[in-house]
């Protein structure tokens, strides 16, 4: 009995040495070189009269411990992710509403008014001594010299406030940006993954800054020395602008849609037979495709426009559905090399941009159409119904922009266009983003 119950001391000793407790790990080593029968006894006793007390003790002190890492482990809530998801979703307006800007600059063609760049802002003219020397600065380009040489003060002033609405539009964005993020990264609101979006968004929109300069300059160099040239920006750089600024705005719209509708798991029975169970799984998959395709050409068609628009591409034809009277005209591969004609000959940059327009709004039916065929996580019916919506409705546009011979309202309007049916896309894809998580 003796044996046992010495034996059960030493174990409670070793368990209570390992626990840093200092009055159990006294005792214990009391026991450890006690001989004595009755001191083995009454301290084995009062050691397992000890034990739940000593138990609770230390699983109070885990669970507060456990507390405690936890809350500075993460310290978002449910608060704290609703303000950041409000945060990138405002962002994200900001960045529709620069597209827009954009388009108005260019059709407006405002966008050579300013000749030069500084980083936090040109100085704005004042008086009419300001605005006269801006004015001589803005004679000595290509634009005035060949195209606005007949252009007055007050005329200039207006592409001139346009241009620099626009510039500091795009500041205003970094602002927006980069003061709040500090203060999220501060506070810990954002995971790793969000730190890491974060990081690629600011590195993007710096660079946006740096290309629509790079895309301004092309207008400004001396390079429009032929009987019919124009003087515009590069159709490649003001392409790469507007890529730019559609990945920049799809990073912030779902982010966005990440914190403030989270996209809902998959409902799918597995208590149901392997052939309904497979039909439903490989279709859902199926979609997914569908829907991810129908976005890279919403984003392919929109790219097409930016040559379209720094080209002047849709007024060379404004027929429609056919072109001069032909399905395919006459000049459109009338330049050498054969692959120029693609983005430097406006007949078939337009000739292009229809021909997207067309199979994209195909696409985007197919994809509401098979979308009907099964239950959709969350909302995505309704993000398929507002994919199709969008897409017939910006073809419609398109099609009114150009037998009007793009008056600036509807081109605007068209452009914007793009980005909901870009919104739209983009939803449809958030609201499928389990699907691929699915059994094959």
């Amino acid at each position: 009995m003796h044996l046992k119950m010495l034996s059960i001391v030493r174990q409670s000793a070793k368990i209570f040495y390992r626990s840093n407790l200092t009055e159990t790990c006294y005792v214990g080593r009391t026991l450890m070189v006690s001989s004595s029968t009755r001191a083995i006894n009454t301290s084995g006793y009062k050691i397992l009269r000890k034990l739940p007390s000593q138990v609770t003790k230390i699983q109070s002190v885990l669970r507060q411990s456990g507390t405690i890492a936890l809350s500075y482990a993460s310290k978002a809530t449910p608060k704290s992710k609703k303000v950041v998801g409000s945060w990138l979703l405002t962002c994200s307006g900001m960045v529709f509403v620069a597209v827009a800007l954009g388009g108005i600059t260019r059709l407006t063609e405002s966008g050579l008014s300013m000749v030069t760049w500084k980083l936090l802002g040109e100085k704005m003219p004042s008086t009419e001594a300001d605005w006269i020397e801006e004015f001589e600065k803005y004679k000595q380009f290509p634009e005035f010299k060949i195209s606005n040489t007949e252009i007055s003060l007050q005329e200039f002033k207006r592409i001139w406030w346009m241009e620099y609405l626009h510039r500091t539009w795009g500041r205003l964005i970094g602002a927006a940006f980069i003061l709040p993020a500090t203060f999220f990264w501060a506070r810990g609101w954002l995971d790793s993954q969000a730190k890491i979006r974060i990081l690629i968004l600011g590195s993007l929109i710096g660079m946006q800054g740096l290309m629509g300069w790079y895309m301004v300059k092309s207008g400004l160099e001396d390079r429009f020395d032929g009987p019919s040239d124009v003087p515009r920006v590069s159709q490649y750089r003001l392409a790469s602008h507007l890529g730019l600024a559609l990945i920049i705005y799809s990073g912030f719209f779902y982010s966005a849609l990440d914190y403030l509708m989270p996209a809902k798991r998959v409902a799918v029975d597995y208590f149901s037979s392997e052939k309904v169970k497979t039909h439903v799984t490989q279709g859902l998959r199926r979609l997914r495709v569908m829907a991810y395709s129908s976005k890279g050409l919403v984003f392919l068609t929109a790219l097409s426009g930016a040559f379209v628009a720094g080209m002047d591409a849709g007024l060379v034809y404004n027929t429609f559905p056919k072109m001069a009277d032909k399905w395919i005209p006459d000049d459109i591969l009338a330049i050498s090399p054969v692959l120029r004609n693609f983005t430097e000959n406006a007949t078939t940059v337009q000739f292009d941009h229809r021909i997207l327009g067309i199979t994209t709004l195909s696409m985007i039916t197919a994809t509401w159409l098979f979308s009907r065929k099964y239950v959709l996580p969350g909302r995505g019916s309704k993000a398929a119904m507002a994919l199709l919506c969008f897409g017939y409705l910006q073809v419609i546009l398109g099609i009114t922009t150009l037998l009007h011979h793009v008056p600036i309202p509807l081109a605007a309007s068209h452009q914007s266009g793009s980005l909901a049916v870009l919104s739209s896309a983009l939803w449809l894809c958030h609201e499928l983003k389990y699907v691929k998580h699915l059994p094959k």
